[in-house]
């Protein structure tokens, strides 16, 4: 510096030299990059992807219906069907382990079962959605409705996948249990999207790449989708690529990504020009005007809870082109997830699988109805005894259960109970007369139930951690219970007692749940002092019925 503080004018030689040496340090950087090309390539060569390990279960034509091994001791009861896109291979969503839709889902104690489309032949040219919805998609439902057990299941559509399961979901309703559209196309007037315009029939007609080609070649679709972004698809990426050749972990995740991208399918010609006809230019889903075969697809019907999962910066499908659908399907239990990034990104950027999957594995979890203790019982003795028990929590005040008992002859007893283990106990044991029992066990709750033949127990699963406590705690109430007889209840002697037992009120659990004229008029009593009894049953094991165990 000058003494003024200012900096003395750079001599020509200085540039030169400085600039001379910056040009050779950018060259030997090249010169150790390149260097590393040949081993960085043989790396690319042997990229695995779609390592999560699965079994093919189901299989139609081409299609293969695969089940992933599950990775938690236990799985949720409803299982997800993931219906992918009938553009790529499925693995994008199993790219590698840290970014593997599957594995997150599995993660979270999820069944999960996956449609792999494969690719159609010269032959399947003329398979449209039809086909596609009513057949193949029905047919895979069904195979894991009856694996499962369940009346409806979970299903997950991405892209072009999540289309066709949106009209899945509308044409069969009482089969889906909950719904999730992962960068789904639903609705294309004026959203933005490449893909809208491009595909507008002002300019375009589907007709005449099938009628040229038959089934619509992978390689086609390729060109197409790397052309709405030339310079990153066909220049930026590979700059990318050569500046972080020393970058193992990066060079590894290019590959997976550029064996997905470069690994195409042919898509069947009718389903292509369907689609694209009456999807993309009449926008007739959303209008709910479309038809499949002759039925029409209903959006109303879309009335179980929905998911939508969109990309802020996806240029194939925008939010604009997923979210309006929001406000036409039938359901009012509906959820949308926005994230900043693409198209892809949602199915394998690192900060998806950290912020956004873990969340969708939640909310399919909350779409799983999970039983109340009231269930529990009434489930449990159904199976042993064979008799009809219904439950409904809406009737009565809060805390209570209304519950109905019925054989094939008709009513057995209906009642308005408290919502607690020995009151719905209680009434099932003394309209049944039979002694039950519950039991906390690894794969859920054991109901038993002792008649004069004997004791029968069954496990109840799919309970949550909340309704296990609340078992748990009842048990342990029960047992305090029990260690009380009736002459434990200040007032009441061995003549009283005996009255009441021959009444059925055996113990003070249920003398804490009678009405007192009932009690009166069982131990021949006046109601004052059955009163006094009452309360003092109630202090003895709690005010519901239940054991006080502070």
């Amino acid at each position: 510096m000058d003494p003024d503080g200012t900096r003395p004018p750079r001599s020509p030689l200085a540039t030169v030299i400085s600039a001379h040496a910056s040009l050779l340090e950018t060259a030997g950087d090249a010169v150790r990059r390149a260097g590393r090309l040949d081993e960085r390539l043989g790396d690319m060569a042997g990229v695995e992807v779609g390592q999560t390990p699965s079994e093919v279960v189901y299989r139609e034509n081409k299609l293969e219906l695969h089940r992933y091994e599950p990775v938690t001791e236990t799985q949720h009861e409803v299982p997800i069907l993931v219906v992918y896109a009938l553009i790529n291979r499925p693995y994008i969503l199993d790219l590698q382990r840290d970014r593997s839709v599957v594995r997150r889902l599995l993660e979270a104690g999820h069944d999960v079962y996956l449609i792999d489309w494969q690719e159609p032949s010269r032959l399947d040219r003329s398979l449209g959605v039809h086909d596609y919805v009513d057949r193949y998609i029905d047919n895979c439902v069904d195979f894991v409705r009856e694996e499962s057990g369940r009346e409806s299941i979970n299903v997950l559509g991405y892209c072009m996948g999540g289309t066709l399961a949106a009209i899945y979901a509308a044409l069969y309703p009482e089969k889906v249990n909950a719904l999730g559209l992962l960068a789904t196309g639903l609705y294309f007037d004026d959203t933005g999207g490449v893909l809208e315009e491009w595909g507008d029939a002002d300019y375009y007609d589907p007709r005449s790449v099938t009628a040229a080609y038959g089934n619509v070649p992978g390689e086609f679709l390729d060109v197409g989708f790397a052309l709405m972004d030339p310079v990153s698809n066909y220049l930026s990426k590979y700059v990318r690529l050569a500046e972080r050749l020393e970058n193992e972990d990066f060079v590894e995740n290019f590959a997976r990504m550029e064996t997905w991208l470069g690994d195409s399918v042919d898509v069947a010609g009718t389903v292509y020009a369907e689609f694209l006809e009456d999807v993309y230019q009449r926008n007739a889903l959303y209008e709910n005007e479309l038809t499949v075969d002759g039925e029409a697809v209903d959006v109303q019907n879309i009335d179980m809870p929905l998911l939508q999962i969109v990309g802020t910066y996806d240029h194939l499908v925008p939010p604009a082109a997923s979210t309006p659908f929001n406000d036409v399907v039938g359901s009012d239990d509906v959820t949308t997830i926005e994230y900043p990034t693409g198209h892809v990104g949602l199915a394998m950027s690192r900060s998806t699988h950290s912020d956004v999957w873990p969340e969708v594995a939640e909310w399919f979890l909350d779409q799983t109805p999970h039983p109340g203790l009231a269930d529990v019982i009434a489930e449990g003795v159904e199976r042993i005894l064979g008799v009809d028990i219904e439950t409904d929590v809406t009737v009565g005040d809060a805390g209570e259960v209304e519950i109905a008992i019925a054989t094939g002859e008709g009513t057995l007893a209906r009642e308005v109970v408290p919502h607690d283990a020995r009151a719905v106990e209680q009434f099932l044991e003394d309209v049944l007369d039979v002694d039950i029992g519950l039991d906390l066990g690894a794969e859920g709750i054991a109901v038993s139930v002792g008649t004069t033949d004997g004791v029968e127990t069954t496990v109840v699963g799919n309970v949550g951690e909340a309704l296990r406590a609340e078992v748990e705690e009842a048990i342990d109430e029960v047992d305090i219970a029990a260690t009380y007889d009736l002459e434990d209840v200040s007032g009441i002697g061995p003549t009283y007692a005996d009255r009441l037992r021959d009444a059925g009120i055996e113990s003070p659990s249920a003398l804490a749940r009678a009405e007192s004229r009932t009690v009166a008029e069982a131990a021949r009593a006046s109601e004052r002092l059955a009163s006094g009894w009452i309360a003092d049953a109630r202090e003895l094991v709690g005010t519901d019925g239940t054991a006080q165990t502070e």
